[in-house]
């Protein structure tokens, strides 16, 4: 599954995070559920559906200005497993409504 642009998180899903750095995701429409630490959680605090994959990756960087180069990609596969998992999808506008 691809990303979307601008990835929306799915408003079914619970977030709920432990004492030990990882915070759990969890899918109701699918039983699923997934652990994420502590870059995971703000990756995922990001996606609001008005910042682009590009705008989340830079946020993160911008946290992490030591960061190596992979990081880019390390959110970019994270964001695509949250895709594949359904916690975060796109906002498909309507023909017609304004």
């Amino acid at each position: 599954m691809s990303v979307p642009d601008r990835p929306i998180p799915n408003p079914a899903a619970v977030q709920e995070e432990g004492n030990d750095g990882w915070t759990l995701l969890v899918n109701p429409d699918t039983a699923g559920a997934m652990a994420v630490n502590r870059t995971g959680a703000m990756v995922w605090k990001l996606i609001d559906g008005r910042r682009t994959t590009d705008e989340i990756v830079a946020g993160i960087r911008s946290r992490f200005p030591d960061a190596p180069d992979s990081v880019d990609e390390d959110v970019l596969e994270l964001l695509a497993k949250l895709a594949e998992e359904g916690f975060i999808g796109q906002e498909i506008p309507l023909k017609g409504v304004p």
